[in-house]
Formats: structure tokens, sequence, C-alpha cells
């Protein structure tokens, strides 16, 4: 589970989990750096540790990505 200060981990996440189909992780990162939410070292870098905390796979998310996904939404949405 993603400690829930870690903001910007979360937020990642969750716009991975809600990407299109045609956006990469980098057009992630690069949207969330436009909006000022991290740089691009540190989204590159945030990616790295979901990947090795076994959230995403090279391609999307895994199953445990899924659900922390579908966990930080509703956190979110109250």
């Amino acid at each position: 589970m993603i400690d829930e200060d870690n903001i910007n981990k979360r937020v990642l996440l969750l716009a991975i989990y809600k990407k299109l189909n045609n956006e990469s992780f980098e057009d992630i990162v690069l949207t969330l750096c436009d909006n000022k939410m991290f740089t691009p070292q540190e989204g590159n870098d945030l990616v790295k540790e979901l990947q090795s905390e076994g959230y995403l796979t090279t391609d999307g998310l895994s199953m445990i990505g899924v659900a922390e996904a579908k966990a930080i939404e509703l956190s979110f949405k109250m």
C-alpha cells in the first residue's frame, strides 16, 4: 500500500490507471510535469519505484496496481 503522505506517487498511479490506450508512462509523466506536480526526473524515478514495488508492469498496471489505484480513487472521492 502506498503511504498516504506520498501524494505524488498516488497521483501518478491514479493517472496511469486512468490513462488512454495510446498514452505512455512518459506522456503521463510529462502531463503531470506540465501541471507542476514534479520534475521529469522525479516522475521517471516514481515510475521506476512503482515498477520495483510491483504496481506497474512494462506496459501497464499489475493486478495489485489496479487494486491500489481503485483504493486511491476512492480515497480522493471521500
